[in-house]
């Protein structure tokens, strides 16, 4: 009797949503409605796909795009530069790219701009760039990069061949060095990570093969694991950085992983929420345990702060998670933060209780 009970919900969860989901984190049977079409038809094929390895391209000759003339060479561009063999090139945004470099018609081309910069610069595309869109690397997380997903999807580069590069586990000063954190062995034997770069895409293999030289860990990945990493990633930058900038006092995001755990876990489990009904991402199992490991182990000297540019890279898609919202408008009403910024608030929202 129960397999059959069992059997007939599984058949009303396909019918009713087209998708069905188990919660592995509880006994029950849970079923979500996968809100974005893109995200499942991109499994599909991913399934279709065949492939179960990375085919990984040797780090060679690349072009770095950088901010406009007049401005400062960007800090990543530079990093990214210091890291090759010095046959790379730097192009001020605008700039055509040559036909080749070195002996390779093909070279990775990495997109350094800053976010508020990337959707002009992707609508106006040199002419020599029109023919190169494959061989663009796009950046993201940490305050400066944030989450492009939006972006890229509103200009249509955000496919499972674009090459995407999460650049959070290394600092740039005094000098280039590897920041991830290790968090033990896994029950297989294997050293498990936190806070380790992630590529996917095409030139996958050329960043990865270029950090490891520099000792910065990296992993190429497909596109779907890459996902959830930047998205892990976006919500640790996000809820580390909301909960401690709300504060009186100064405070660093060490100082919310050691003595605001109650909050972050509040925040985050919502954002996990969100993104399984909207986006159809499971955060990997784990995510808690590593970001409090990333903020213990980086945070002393980053102090927390709300940024009004970065406000739609970092905060845009967590606005439905109602005490992510809370924190926000508490975060004007109160602490008269983000004065430039304008987002919709959810109706009935409370005061937050902060600890």
């Amino acid at each position: 009797m129960a397999s059959c009970l069992l059997s007939l919900v599984f058949l009303l969860a396909i019918s009713a949503n087209g998708s069905f989901a188990f919660n592995l984190d509880s006994t029950k049977l849970g079923m979500a409605t996968w809100s974005d079409a893109r995200a499942v038809m991109e499994y599909q094929e991913f399934l279709a796909s065949g492939k179960s390895e990375i085919e990984k391209r040797k780090d060679g000759p690349c072009a770095i795009v950088t901010t406009e003339e007049g401005e400062t060479e960007s800090e990543m561009a530079k990093a990214i530069f210091d890291m090759g063999m010095g046959d790379d090139i730097i192009l001020i945004s605008g700039q055509e790219a040559p036909p080749g470099l070195g002996n390779q018609a093909e070279y990775p081309i990495y997109i350094t701009l800053p976010p508020t910069k990337l959707r002009d610069f992707l609508n106006d595309l040199p002419s020599s760039f029109k023919d190169r869109r494959d061989d663009f690397v796009f950046i993201s997380g940490g305050l400066k990069y944030g989450n492009i997903e939006k972006v890229l999807k509103d200009t249509g580069y955000c496919r499972d061949a674009m090459t995407q590069f999460l650049a959070t586990g290394f600092k740039t000063k005094p000098i280039i060095q590897d920041i991830s954190t290790t968090l033990g062995s896994a029950e297989n034997g294997e050293e498990k990570f936190a806070g380790e770069c992630a590529a996917c895409g095409k030139w996958a293999g050329a960043i990865e093969a270029r950090l490891e030289r520099n000792a910065i860990r990296c992993k190429a990945v497909f596109y779907r694991e890459w996902r959830r990493m930047m998205w892990e990633r976006n919500a640790y930058d996000a809820v580390f950085n909301l909960v401690g900038a709300v504060r009186v006092e100064p405070t660093t995001l060490l100082d919310v992983a050691l003595y605001y755990d109650k909050e972050v876990s509040d925040m985050v489990w919502g954002i996990s929420t969100e993104l399984r009904g909207r986006k159809a991402i499971t955060l990997t199992y784990g995510f808690e345990e590593r970001m409090f490991a990333i903020g213990e182990t980086t945070g002393s000297d980053k102090p927390c702060k709300l940024d009004d540019e970065m406000f739609p890279f970092m905060y845009e898609e967590f606005l439905g998670v109602p005490v992510i919202n809370e924190y926000l408008s508490y975060s004007q009403d109160e602490r008269w933060l983000l004065p430039n910024t304008t987002f919709l608030r959810q109706s009935g929202g409370g005061k937050p209780i902060l600890i």
